[in-house]
C-alpha cells in the first residue's frame, strides 16, 4: 500500500462546512475542494455569494469548483459568468444535463470559448465523457466529474468505465477527470491505480486518512473494545 505522499491522484476535499473546510486546507495533502447546493443546503448556507467569498479569501491558492443552480440555461449561463469572475482559482460547475435532460454541451463550449475554467459534473457514461471531451478541447483547464460512487450504488463496477475515461481525457492534457462521490477511502487507492487525476471525498472520508496502513489486529482490537465500551455505557443487562 503506498503512503499518501506517494499517491499521484490529487485529492479535493468535498463538503460546505466552513469550519471543516479550513481544517482540510491546513492539511498539505488536500489539493482543492468541491462544494455543490446538496451539500450547501446540507450545511445551512442561505447566502451562496457570501458563503463562497468568504471560502475564497480564506483559499485563495487552490482550485475551488462552485455550482450553478439554475435549470434554464440562459439563467445558468448568467450564474456561471458571475461565478466565474470571483475568483482565478475557481472552477464553475455545470451539470452535463438540465432536469428536462437536455444537453448542456452548447453552454459548455460558450463557456469554455470564453476561457472560463469548468468542472462539468454528474457524469456517468462514456457517451457524456466524449461530448464532454469534445466540447472543451482546446480550451483553459477543465475537470470532469464522474460519479464513480453513484455508478457502484447500481451495482456496476465503476473502475472499467473510469480507466476508459482516463485514457479519454488524457488526449486533451487541459482536462483531468474527477473520481467523484466516492464511498470509501479505499477509492483513493482505486482511483490512484487506474491513474485518475483527482480525487473528491466528503469530511467524513478524509477524517479515515489517519488509518492508512493500521496494523489489523490493533484495529481488531479496537473494535472490540468499541463494543464493550458502548454495551457497557448502555448498561445492558441479561
Amino acid at each position: 500500500m503506498k503512503h499518501l505522499e506517494e499517491l499521484r491522484v490529487k485529492i479535493f476535499a468535498d463538503g460546505a462546512d466552513v469550519a471543516s473546510t479550513l481544517e482540510m486546507y491546513s492539511n498539505p495533502i488536500i489539493k482543492g475542494f468541491t462544494t455543490n447546493p446538496t451539500l450547501m443546503r446540507k450545511a445551512g448556507v442561505t447566502d451562496y455569494k457570501r458563503f463562497a467569498l468568504e471560502l475564497l479569501e480564506a483559499i485563495p491558492d487552490r482550485p475551488i469548483s462552485f455550482e450553478v443552480f439554475a435549470d434554464d440555461f440562459p439563467e445558468m449561463e448568467r450564474q456561471a459568468r458571475a461565478i466565474a469572475s470571483w475568483g482565478e482559482n475557481v472552477y464553475v460547475k455545470i451539470p452535463i444535463t438540465n432536469t428536462q435532460r437536455e444537453s448542456s454541451i452548447p453552454l459548455v463550449e460558450r463557456l469554455v470559448q470564453d476561457n472560463i475554467k469548468l468542472n462539468v459534473t454528474a457524469l456517468m457514461t462514456l457517451d457524456q465523457v466524449r461530448e464532454v471531451h469534445e466540447a472543451i478541447n482546446g480550451g483553459p483547464r477543465c475537470y470532469v466529474s464522474v460519479f464513480a460512487g453513484r455508478i457502484a450504488d447500481t451495482g456496476r463496477d465503476p473502475l472499467p468505465l473510469m480507466s476508459s475515461a482516463v485514457e479519454i481525457l488524457n488526449a486533451n492534457p487541459q482536462s483531468e477527470l474527477v473520481w467523484a462521490s466516492p464511498r470509501e477511502l479505499l477509492n483513493i487507492f482505486q482511483a490512484d491505480q487506474i491513474n485518475c487525476h483527482i480525487i473528491t471525498a466528503t469530511h467524513d472520508i478524509l477524517k479515515k486518512l489517519a488509518l492508512i496502513g493500521k496494523d489489523l489486529d490493533d484495529y481488531s482490537l479496537d473494535t472490540v473494545k468499541m463494543f464493550y465500551e458502548d454495551g457497557r455505557a448502555a448498561q445492558y443487562k441479561l
